[in-house]
């Protein structure tokens, strides 16, 4: 991953896309990188925001979350 990315979620890769496109949403550029194996289906999927979007993207994932 380029420099200035941040993880800020490790989950299963459909949750990890929902919360991609609310970060989205709110005009925050998010990745998800698949760690998923795809033949057993273990691992999770790595969600990155920039360094300086670390504490809004957070923000609005607890905000989604409560």
């Amino acid at each position: 991953m380029e420099k200035g990315w941040v993880t800020i979620l490790s989950t299963a890769s459909n949750e990890a896309e929902l919360k991609c496109a609310l970060l989205k949403s709110h005009g925050i550029d998010a990745v998800i990188i698949n760690k998923q194996d795809s033949s057993y289906l273990f691992g999770s999927a790595e969600l990155y925001v920039r360094q300086d979007d670390v504490i809004p993207a957070k923000r609005i994932l607890n905000e989604e979350n409560a």
